[in-house]
């Protein structure tokens, strides 16, 4: 195995759902480290949740292409690796230059190195060789073919390939250098970290002229923006690096938190969705109390002794039962065909607050589980959650959702639909409040419900009466699972 092969290039792999790109949020290994198959190497943020790549191929890592906080694409390479350590040092980039050529009476087969090759070439180790003969150079546009000072014609017969051509004496034209266009890649004395030099590719804006007031006068994303929004002076009277740069009015108490992965997704989900379903929302308060009560005696019972039972559980119960009685409510509005698609397995989405964001990871086909198989699904999607080790087939394909922001202390709220469903419903905090019960009042848990629904698929007798079977199941829970089972 040669040096050009052992050494193999990982490129950023599609993870799934059209993904374009990801972040580097951590490398897990260094250059030198030895590592196995599928041991994780890094951590990457996409647009739908931070997963770790494991590594392709064992071997010793020789080289990490991007540092962490660098936006790559998919399909470019981020690590390379020896995959045959063991075959000895790889060949360096001088050793792979120093290749001599066969001997005249030591013919080599054309193709290889050393042998013939067209055009009176040398093959080498990469691509062919130089022409036999003087170099030609191209003549520059606008002038003549042959030089100034000598006649047309064909070189002398003593002229060989090492003969130098003096050029005429005289004055030269200093070189002039372009403008450099807006967006074009900078020049090398600037000082940038590459995420800097793609925003400023992005922004088009020149770094050439970006006053950089980071360490040792680097450019950094504020002198960017400040450019990009015009909140500078030219940079041809900008000041020095080493001059601070008195921020305008309140600039200084002010934070710029750049919008990408989770939050830039989640953020055109909802924009997508507030403008092109149109949204009704409904509420229903509703007495809970033997709700609490039944989820106090399953936390008693040692089918549920190692999971998380709280009233959320009885409440996606509800919701899957009540998607059975109304499935109209589990659907998907498709404008590419001008059909309404009622899907027949309901994928049960829960909102999840994370440090990263938004999300909304989905239990499949969360109507077969029994209550118990739906309780430990539902914790391990939380818990999975909160690590921020969702996986983006785990958040794609949801059918319905829930968003719990009674967690938050809220009465309930107006949620907006996630894309490709019909319906999500907003679960209110658990007071105790005066409540009529029986004709006479007492305190009583109470929470309020709050459905938002797509208007295209659900009219408003169908939304109210599905919100009518999850109150109904949630004011008794025990006798709607014994009746509608």
């Amino acid at each position: 195995m040669t040096g050009m092969t052992r050494v193999k290039e990982f490129n950023l792999p599609d993870l799934g759902e059209g993904l374009t790109e990801g972040e580097i949020l951590t490398w897990l290994v260094k250059v030198g480290d030895t590592i196995e198959l599928n041991q994780p190497i890094v951590e990457v943020e996409t647009a739908k949740a931070a997963v770790e790549i494991p590594a392709k191929w064992g071997g010793v890592v020789t080289r990490i292409f991007h540092d962490a906080g660098t936006t790559v694409e998919v399909g470019k390479p981020i690590i390379s690796i020896d995959t045959d350590p063991g075959a000895g040092p790889l060949p360096s980039a001088e050793s792979l230059a120093a290749v001599t050529i066969a001997p005249a009476e030591g013919m080599v087969e054309p193709g290889l190195i050393g042998g013939p090759a067209p055009g009176g070439r040398t093959a080498v180790l990469v691509g062919y060789g130089p022409r036999e003969g003087a170099a030609v150079r191209r003549p520059r546009r606008g002038t003549s073919h042959t030089s100034p000072t000598a006649p047309a014609g064909p070189p002398p017969a003593a002229a060989t390939a090492s003969t130098v051509v003096a050029p005429p004496v005289g004055p030269v034209a200093p070189a002039t250098v372009p403008p450099v266009p807006a967006g074009a890649p900078a020049p090398a004395h600037v000082l940038a970290k590459p995420p800097v030099r793609k925003l400023a590719r992005d922004l088009g804006v020149d770094l050439g002229t970006v006053p950089g007031t980071g360490p040792l006068g680097s450019v950094t994303r504020d002198d960017v923006h400040r450019i990009a929004e015009g909140r500078t002076e030219p940079a041809a009277n900008a000041p020095t690096p080493a001059t601070a740069v008195r921020p305008g009015p309140g600039g200084d108490r002010e934070q710029r938190i750049p919008v990408k992965g989770v939050r830039k997704l989640t953020a055109e989900n909802m924009v997508a969705s507030a403008f092109t379903a149109p949204h009704v929302t409904e509420f229903l308060t509703v007495d809970v109390t033997r709700t609490v009560k039944t989820v106090e005696r399953l936390r008693l019972r040692p089918e549920f002794a190692e999971l998380r039972v709280s009233p959320l559980l009885l409440v996606a119960k509800a919701v899957l039962l009540a998607i059975r009685r109304h499935p109209m409510v589990n659907a998907a509005w498709s404008g590419a065909t001008n059909e309404i698609v009622v899907k027949e397995y309901v994928n049960l989405g829960i909102a999840a607050a994370t440090d990263r964001g938004l999300i909304v990871p989905n239990v499949k086909d969360a109507g077969r589980l029994t209550l118990c198989e739906l309780a430990a699904s539902l914790h391990a999607l939380v818990r999975t959650a909160k690590s921020g080790k969702t996986s983006p087939s785990d958040m794609s394909g949801g059918t319905f959702s829930i968003t719990n922001v009674g967690v938050f202390g809220i009465d309930t709220g107006t949620p907006i639909l996630p894309p490709g469903e019909s319906a999500i419903l907003a679960l209110g905090v658990i007071r105790p409040t005066p409540w009529v019960h029986h004709g006479k009042i007492k305190i009583r848990q109470v929470t309020t419900l709050g459905l938002s629904f797509d208007h295209r698929i659900i009219d408003g007798e169908l939304g109210s009466r599905f919100l009518r079977d999850v109150g109904d199941f949630l004011t008794d829970p025990e006798e709607a699972m014994l009746a509608w089972s």
